[in-house]
């Protein structure tokens, strides 16, 4: 019952994106583009389905990634702070995004997902690498990964400063997190880079249960511990780096949408992973109307905006666990 509010919740998030907007359509004339009904008026069918529909679509698809990775890096580091911005995961697709737009400026443009997909990879096996010690643990892990990001954090910004201005602006607009490049071409990209890892994670929903109750737990159980958190972690690497490539630096989802989602339907992971992504999917829909609408004509980031209400909520969390 839970799953279908949220379904409906997500349902109408993503009409109120496509109707919300400097030209206001009826809901009515939305539901019609998108059927293909005749009587819509020709303008209100572009603005639904050629502008606004792609950008709909991926903000859906994103904040689903976002949530389901930040779900399995709570999962594996059994830490409710932790999500893949924290860990480190997305510096590296920063860093990678950076040097490809900054110093490599005659790439195509279709090498910057590819390569920001990489990024996050890469530094995904960088942490894990580095936090081996005869084995794993998620404290180990989170360290390596603050520890990592402060690099490539220090990366980025040195070829900040030394970068041609107009490709530096370039790259901090879309290392702000932006839906306003979204387009039909990128959405294969996104879904075959994030939906076999979320249908995996989703399987896999009873060993995730079993990591979170602790190692000892687990291997008592069977789980070959380090081997179910490297593939958690590279499953959050793959939806990680594939919402970064495809938006940008978008934060607060990650952390947010599987402790609301936690709250709905409780720890288990077969229902706590798909209402994980339909939570993440409604709060970066309504993050993108208010970026859109919150200064006409002028559209923030989906980035700042995520940003702003994550900062409050992480600080909400911290208190709640201050005497843990």
């Amino acid at each position: 019952m839970k799953l279908a509010l949220l379904c409906a919740l997500v349902a109408l998030a993503f009409i109120a994106a496509l109707a919300l907007g400097d030209q206001p359509v009826p809901p009515g004339e939305v539901i019609g583009a998108l059927f293909g009904a005749e009587d819509v008026p020709t303008p209100s069918r572009i603005i639904v389905t050629e502008l606004r529909l792609p950008r709909a679509v991926t903000a859906l698809l994103v904040g689903a990634a976002l949530a389901v990775a930040g779900t399995l890096a709570q999962a594996v580091m059994r830490n409710p702070l932790a999500d893949p911005g924290i860990v480190g995961i997305n510096a590296g697709a920063a860093l990678a995004a950076m040097v490809v737009i900054v110093q490599v400026g005659s790439l195509p443009e279709t090498a910057l997902p590819w390569l920001t997909f990489a990024g996050a990879l890469a530094m995904a096996v960088l942490i894990y690498a580095f936090a081996w010690r005869q084995g794993t643990t998620g404290t180990r892990i989170i360290l390596v990964g603050i520890g990592l990001s402060a690099l490539a954090g220090a990366g980025a910004s040195a070829i900040s400063v030394f970068g041609e201005p107009a490709y530096v602006q370039r790259a901090m607009v879309w290392l702000a997190g932006s839906l306003q490049d979204s387009r039909w071409e990128k959405l294969p990209h996104l879904l075959g880079w994030s939906l076999p890892p979320a249908l995996l994670a989703w399987a896999a929903a009873r060993e995730l249960d079993l990591i979170a109750l602790g190692d000892d737990v687990a291997q008592g159980r069977g789980q070959p511990v380090n081997l179910a958190r490297a593939l958690a972690i590279l499953a959050c690497a793959m939806l990680s780096g594939a919402a970064v490539a495809a938006a940008g630096l978008v934060a607060f989802v990650g952390l947010a949408a599987p402790h609301i989602a936690r709250a709905l339907t409780g720890p288990r992971h077969a229902r706590l992973i798909p209402a994980a992504a339909f939570v993440g999917a409604a709060l970066l829909l309504t993050a993108d109307i208010a970026a859109r609408r919150t200064a006409p004509p002028l559209q923030l980031p989906v980035g700042l905006v995520t940003a702003l209400l994550g900062a409050p909520f992480f600080a909400f969390l911290l208190w709640n666990r201050r005497n843990d």
